[in-house]
């Protein structure tokens, strides 16, 4: 891949989720930190972001805001419903919304399991489009597979809600090769939501092949693995209550120590090109679509305008195939010191097994 060519790539307006879904805004919002796991949200500012994330996407095309029923329990929602209500129509309009269910919370905020079950499945849709106050959502997907229900039956009452007009595309998250294959025999999957950072490599070898071969998207989320490759977390940051990098084995002791050298060898690559580092990594993440073949969109989670802003100016980014090679020194492929979430979180991932 030559310069020109990446470059020219980074500011196409339009990137296809798979064969079957939408085309959008090369770069997602994701708004789960506006509602929970990242300590206390500023609700106007985030309603602020949200806008201009709106603002930011070209007539059109299409926006991708990306949340789940569980975050806040049912607060995200809620959150991105008056941010569409207060947006200028135009902006409204652009907006696409991809929605993740299945999560079985408590009162107190912890999490019991995922029920895929046909008859959940259409319960889970009912309260979202109450609380999102929408008709249809564009993209719906199982938040995680449920062990006890074959992955067909999920999808199945899935696509029976695609073929009522409540649902637009089917996705998946977090899924392996095989889970994705099976799937994909059900009915059309636009596009897979899974982890994907210079920290998070471990789709490229069955996952991502998978989803080329299948003509699916991938939608990356944890593009900077929950701030720790922003280049704005230190080592003597202290976490809110609540926060879930209290509890990630990658923000932990010795681990956090390795993982920052990381981020320190990416800072003088960056430097190098003039950009942050943030958007160094945001823009390795957006090179990967076209250097894999793949159809690939990243999430970014910013919370406040000047986040979205700097994460913007990864598009403007150009990594030439020397740069690329730069990047992969600083931080070799399985280099991160700890799993990206506790034991019993991973546990879940059937992505990982």
């Amino acid at each position: 891949m030559t310069k020109n060519e990446n470059a020219s790539d980074m500011t196409t307006a339009r990137r296809a989720l798979g064969s079957t879904g939408p085309t959008v805004f090369p770069l997602g919002l994701g708004c789960m930190g506006m509602s929970a796991l990242y300590g206390e949200a500023d609700r106007a500012e985030s309603i602020a972001t949200i806008h201009a994330y709106l603002e930011a996407t070209p007539a059109g095309t299409d926006a991708l805001l990306d949340t789940g029923d569980f975050y806040g329990m049912g607060h995200n929602e809620l959150l991105i419903n008056e941010a569409l209500r207060t947006a200028p129509t135009a902006a409204r309009e652009r907006a696409l919304t991809s929605v993740k269910f299945g999560a079985l919370r408590t009162v107190e905020g912890g999490f019991t399991g995922y029920d895929g079950r046909p008859e959940a499945v259409k319960n889970f849709l009912a309260y979202s489009l109450q609380r999102l106050g929408r008709d249809h959502i564009d993209i719906y997907r199982i938040a995680r597979v449920d062990p006890d229900v074959p992955i067909e039956e999920t999808v199945g009452a899935i696509a029976e809600a695609v073929a009522a007009g409540h649902v637009r595309h089917i996705g998946l998250s977090e899924v392996g090769a095989d889970t994705l294959r099976r799937a994909a025999a059900v009915a059309p999957i636009s596009d897979l939501q899974i982890e994907y950072s210079l920290i998070s490599r471990g789709i490229e070898d069955e996952i991502l092949p998978a989803a080329r071969e299948l003509g699916i998207g991938i939608t990356a989320y944890g593009v900077l693995s929950r701030g720790l490759i922003s280049g704005h977390f230190t080592r003597d940051r202290a976490l809110a209550p609540g926060d879930f990098r209290g509890m990630s084995p990658r923000f932990q002791g010795d681990n956090l120590d390795r993982n920052l050298d990381l981020v320190d060898a990416l800072r003088k690559v960056a430097e190098g090109k003039g950009a942050s580092v943030a958007q160094t990594a945001v823009a390795w993440v957006l090179a990967q679509g076209p250097r894999r073949g793949a159809d690939l969109v990243p999430l970014v989670g910013a919370r406040r305008r000047d986040r979205l802003a700097e994460a913007l100016g990864a598009m403007a980014v150009s990594l030439d195939a020397a740069d690329l090679a730069a990047i992969e020194e600083a931080v070799p492929a399985g280099a991160a010191a700890g799993e990206r979430y506790p034991a019993a979180q991973m546990a879940h991932l059937d992505s990982e097994h």
